[in-house]
């Protein structure tokens, strides 16, 4: 198997220099390649409904005679039409094809065909139009078929036909990269006829038998390439503490920490000091959790035994905060802060880049401009990055190279269920803050129809007056659908009309960077009175004032992401709502809603929503370095636990995965992760 990831697809019929260049588009250009392209899904021609039972709009598959010769018409613009009568001995069916002159040919009178496609009714009965077909004595082994995604010059049928050739080639012993007694242990079949069945099922035992293999490798390279990613990230030695400050730092806060944040400050604490490897910790925790606090903690462990903290955030807005935050806490302590962002002038970051260099800063907190070539150390002994998912495994090997073997400390405020985190995060290890500091209120969530947007606009009205503020969120910034408000569009008609008495400003993502944080600033400072925004507030600068936000089509959006923009609200002592206006009448947008209603606990909302949703919301645009999956899906639990149950089986065989018969395992694990920007041992 691994030889055919050597060849060209230029060696099957039919593919030259052309086709080989979309192959291309596609990620394809070896045969071990396309054997690995997976079906999208599958076209059923194994259980042929009667004509009588299809409904409208159904996709479906007939069983039927051509019971008349076929018709052509002639169309304007020198295009033809082609109409026939499909009968199943009950009832009768119109098909249609539009300009296709060999469809005569192809179709006879008084013969059997099954027709797959998409089924309409009307008034005068079932029609299907330009329905796939196939004489029923033909069917065979293909009544399963596969659907491949494709792109623009590259037809289903042109991939179909390539993978069939590959599949040719497939020899008759296929190494493995799962050992035959494992695959015996968790009833896995084997390679060659996992890939022959995903592309070309028997039936959907075989199909369901191919997918579940292919799944479990899939997530199972994924696990043991993310392990051997840490146990890398261990080799080196880290500079340990030698001295435990928490007891210190914990009476300079004004307040008592919870029991999570507690236990998460010790995690830190036992990682820096007794630990032979450097920390590599993840803080997860939900919106107003006290994240940075415990970050805090363990950059004054770190200060206090005589090196230097770095606090990466991913927004100007957001660093200033923590540096403000930073430099209040740590007031008369003698502790030295600085801030480096990439809006200061040259001269302002030349200062500070010196006295970092000399060691005249304890603490840097800033953005990207941290990570650049041009800002130096004198003995970076902890790298803490915020919102850990706005990173990518790059930037923060990046941060990490400014030092020795620094620490490492992630937070996200992005709650992940454990199973998936374990995934995700699988080359750290994991806090998990699961309390709310006390005294915090809860937020109130109310879900109504845009009938009720006027009365909304009054609450909103009400709040401002009594000195707070407010946020509307659109999911849009330009309109593309009818349906949808423009961010830039509606804030103009509020500022004419709801609103006209009021500082109303807006914020989406297309703005300039400086544009972006300045309107941050008015209404963080309180020169607006109402930010309309788009998801860029999603993870932004804290507005203790801001009271209220109202989410418009807050269909649109993932239960996770609605939880975080309702964390921009509720940041300080005053009563706070979020208000999801959304005209769906589905069910299942019903049920998604009503649980960001019922609940303000970020786990419990991830949980439904990767159940409701998939992963999807989770991740961006795959910032968090992972390899593209092929066809595993993180919402499968149960294929992730079976996963994992097999990693600890096979480490436990041989920890480096050393061994030689786990040679094909380790070859899979690194053409998983070749793509992703991580190179395996």
């Amino acid at each position: 198997m691994a030889s055919l990831f050597e060849r060209s697809i230029t060696e099957l019929k039919g593919i030259g220099a052309v086709k080989s260049k979309l192959f291309q588009k596609l990620g394809i250009d070896s045969i071990g390649a396309l054997l690995y392209y997976f079906p999208r899904s599958y076209e059923d021609w194994s259980s042929p409904m009667s004509i009588s039972q299809a409904e409208s709009g159904q996709v479906c598959c007939i069983k039927g005679r051509l019971s008349a010769p076929l018709r052509e018409s002639r169309l304007p613009g020198n295009r033809y039409m082609v109409r026939g009568e499909v009968s199943d001995g009950d009832d009768f069916m119109r098909i249609v094809f539009f300009n296709n002159k060999y469809i005569s040919s192809m179709l006879k009178y008084d013969t059997d065909y099954l027709f797959y496609g998409k089924a309409t009714r009307d008034f005068s009965g079932l029609q299907m139009i330009s329905p796939e077909f196939l004489p029923f004595e033909k069917l065979s082994d293909d009544s399963l078929r596969p659907v491949y995604g494709l792109t623009s010059g590259l037809s289903n049928k042109a991939v179909r036909d390539a993978v069939y050739q590959a599949i040719q080639l497939l020899p008759e012993q296929v190494s493995d990269p799962i050992p035959e007694d494992i695959r015996r242990r968790y009833g896995l079949c084997s390679l060659r006829e996992a890939i022959i069945n995903i592309h070309r099922p028997k039936n959907q035992k075989a199909l369901h038998s191919a997918r579940s293999r292919l799944v479990i490798e899939e997530l199972l390279m994924l696990n043991l390439g993310i392990y051997s990613l840490k146990q890398s990230n261990h080799q080196s030695r880290g500079q340990n503490i030698s001295c435990d400050y928490t007891d210190e730092f914990l009476r300079l806060l004004p307040f008592a920490p919870t029991g999570a944040q507690r236990r998460a400050m010790d995690d830190c604490t036992r990682d820096m000091l007794h630990s032979k490897t450097p920390m590599n910790r993840l803080v997860q925790g939900d919106v107003g959790s006290g994240k940075t606090a415990i970050a805090a903690c363990a950059c004054y462990n770190m200060v206090r035994n005589g090196r230097q903290a770095a606090f990466m955030a991913p927004t100007e807005i957001l660093a200033e905060q923590h540096y403000a935050t930073l430099s209040k806490l740590f007031d008369g302590t003698g502790l030295r802060l600085g801030l480096l962002t990439g809006s200061l002038t040259a001269s302002n970051k030349n200062k500070i880049r010196q006295e970092l260099e000399n060691g005249d800063i304890d603490i840097v907190v800033g953005t990207h401009a941290l990570i650049t070539d041009k800002t130096t150390f004198k003995s970076l002994g902890l790298a803490v990055t915020d919102e850990q998912h706005r990173f990518g495994v790059a930037q923060r090997a990046k941060l990490l190279s400014k030092g020795e073997s620094p620490h490492l400390l992630v937070m996200s405020a992005t709650p992940i269920p454990r199973t998936l985190a374990l995934i995700i995060y699988g080359d750290l290890d994991i806090s998990i803050v699961d309390e709310v500091p006390p005294g915090r209120q809860p937020i109130d969530t109310l879900l109504i129809n845009s009938h009720k947007r006027s009365r909304a606009y009054n609450f909103i009205r009400k709040e401002i007056d009594s000195g707070h503020s407010a946020y509307i969120v659109c999911p849009l910034v330009e309109e593309d659908d009818s349906d949808l408000m423009a961010a830039e569009e509606y804030a103009a008609e509020l500022m004419l009309k709801e609103f006209s008495d009021y500082a109303v400003g807006v914020i989406h993502g297309k703005m300039k960077y400086s544009e972006k944080e300045k309107t941050m600033r008015d209404f963080a400072n309180g020169k607006l009175n109402l930010l309309v925004a788009t998801t860029v507030i999603e993870v932004g600068v804290d507005v203790s004032n801001a009271t209220i936000m109202m989410i418009e089509n807050a269909e649109r959006f993932g239960l996770s992401q609605l939880h975080q923009l309702r964390g921009r609200v509720g940041r300080g002592d005053s009563k706070s709502y979020c208000i999801l206006v959304s005209d769906s009448t589905s069910d299942n947008t019903l049920t998604r809603l009503s649980v960001m209603c019922a609940t303000t606990d970020g786990f419990k909302i991830a949980d439904e929503d990767l159940r409701l949703r998939g992963p999807g919301d989770f991740f961006g645009e795959r910032q968090h370095g992972l390899p593209k999956l092929r066809i595993a899906d993180f919402s499968d639990m149960d294929s992730l636990r079976v996963s994992q149950s097999i990693a600890s089986d096979i480490l436990s065989q041989s920890p480096d995965l050393s061994d030689d018969k786990f040679r094909w395992l380790r070859a899979s694990i690194r053409r998983l992760f070749k793509d992703s920007g991580n190179t395996m041992n």
